[in-house]
């Protein structure tokens, strides 16, 4: 047997399973889409555009999976010939995989967001949580 250290809530936040009365299954790590689209920092912002298809968004990430910035909407429309990071935001603001499903619902209407990224302790991304996914896994 081995005690984790660093205790619960890092164990949590790393996106490792919960159990007990608050499973990860109410969590936000379970929900969240891992097939979102990344890129790294360097590619030109015209080929993402292309490769990622219908999605709204893309997460520039480093070699680790480290999110550095967000392509958002405006910046996947932009037409000059540009890299990821010239054209990203910079740092957005993520949740963790144990963070509560209905704190993170009541949070993303408040502030009438549609999706928010989730990443672990270390800032790697785990996935995108839709709004529309969390609200159906909070109704079913």
């Amino acid at each position: 047997m081995f005690d984790y250290v660093a205790g619960k809530a890092d164990w949590g936040s790393a996106g490792l399973p919960l159990e007990g009365d608050d499973p990860s299954a109410n969590r936000a790590g379970a929900h969240a889409r891992r097939d979102v689209p990344t890129c790294g920092p360097a590619e030109r912002l015209q080929d993402v555009r292309v490769r990622i298809g219908a999605w709204e968004a893309c997460f520039v990430v480093d070699a680790d999976g480290v999110v550095l910035g967000r392509l958002g909407r405006a910046a996947l429309r932009r037409e000059d010939d540009i890299s990821a990071e010239e054209a990203m935001s910079n740092g957005p603001s993520t949740i963790r995989p144990s963070a509560r499903l209905e704190r993170v619902v009541e949070r993303m209407r408040a502030q009438e967001l549609t999706s928010l990224p989730v990443t672990t302790s270390d800032g790697r991304l785990v996935g995108l949580l839709l709004l529309a996914d969390a609200e159906a896994a909070l109704e079913g």
